[in-house]
């Protein structure tokens, strides 16, 4: 019978607990992941300073759009809106031979980018994304399209975990004012000379375009028309707790409707923010639901002001409302 060999500890790799001398963290040269680390350790970069960079690309950002102006309608457009555009002012200006950066909701052929013949370049807002920073995929996909050749689009892949966010390339203090439209035709100034490719994806866009309208007497909040009946989607600012109390008190004294056969029915929770969603009936428009919606913010920010703990029934309709919630990212 053989002999039992005794267990063997496994063999460490050289150095594997020293950093070497003198090389502080942000000196470490990045190379590729399976290369040994530059600090001297002995492991693999992926395993010691590049870890840090790797969990820097997928870590997720809750609020991806906080601090830019408009956060909630870039939520909108983000995950509600199909078929909007918006002016995008840089922080330092337009570069020579680029006479316009606009957001698009969606762009043909879902491209990340285009940089259109004239210079202008379009930027794509719904398409997947490489990190769990939306910020900083869009950032790196604007800045690649701002110097790509005129008449390409650009290809998406993974931002650098050290590259800037879009609050570091838009003007902080310039205005965001959505366009919504009908349709994509938008995509195609010369709608005769479009390619087969893009004339087919814009015939497919067109064709799963649920109508929208951006209200225009509160902020954020979208009407639009489903095949049985209509709905509000409102992105609002607050924090969520705060604004999960408030509607459970307009809701138990029955004050969250927007008239008469309307009815709050739940919300969405998309990129840190809640989203109320109200049913319409099919006959209301988005011209009905102004009046409504405006009288509705005003109760609710008395309701926002409340401290008062909630009582049994305003307890009662927060539950309800939480369990109809629907987190979109």
């Amino acid at each position: 019978m053989a002999k039992k060999r005794p267990p063997t500890k496994a063999k460490q790799p050289q150095n594997s607990g020293a950093v070497r001398a003198g090389v502080a963290d942000g000196d470490v040269p990045v190379v590729g992941a399976r290369e040994p680390c530059p600090c001297g350790s002995g492991r693999r970069y992926k395993a010691c300073h590049g870890r840090a960079a790797a969990q820097a690309v997928t870590e997720l950002v809750r609020r991806p759009f906080e601090g830019l102006p408009g956060e909630c309608d870039w939520v909108a457009l983000r995950e509600l809106v199909p078929a909007a555009t918006v002016e995008l002012p840089l922080k330092d200006g337009l570069p020579e031979g680029v006479p316009s950066v606009t957001l698009a909701t969606v762009l043909p052929m879902a491209w990340p980018a285009l940089r259109r013949d004239d210079g202008s370049v379009l930027l794509g807002l719904q398409n997947d994304t490489a990190s769990g920073d939306i910020s900083r995929d869009l950032a790196d996909t604007l800045q690649r399209a701002l110097a790509a050749d005129p008449g390409t689009p650009v290809e998406g892949r993974r931002a650098p975990a050290e590259g800037p966010r879009l609050q570091d390339l838009l003007d902080p203090e310039g205005a965001f004012e959505p366009v919504v439209h009908e349709g994509f035709e938008f995509w195609v100034p010369d709608a005769e000379n479009a390619t087969p490719e893009v004339a087919a994806s814009l015939e497919r866009a067109n064709a799963a375009a649920i109508p929208t309208v951006k209200l225009t007497g509160v902020d954020a909040a979208y009407w639009c028309r489903t095949p049985d009946k209509n709905h509000l989607r409102w992105v609002m600012p607050h924090p969520e707790e705060r604004l999960l109390d408030a509607l459970a008190r307009l809701h138990a004294a029955g004050r969250s409707s927007l008239g008469e056969g309307t009815r709050l029915v739940g919300s969405f929770r998309a990129h840190g923010l809640i989203v109320p969603v109200w049913d319409l009936p099919s006959e209301v428009t988005a011209e009905d639901i102004e009046k409504p919606a405006a009288e509705f913010a005003e109760r609710l920010a008395g309701a926002l002001a409340s401290d008062a703990p909630l009582t049994a029934e305003e307890r009662r309709a927060r539950g309800g409302l939480t369990n109809r919630q629907v987190t979109l990212s």
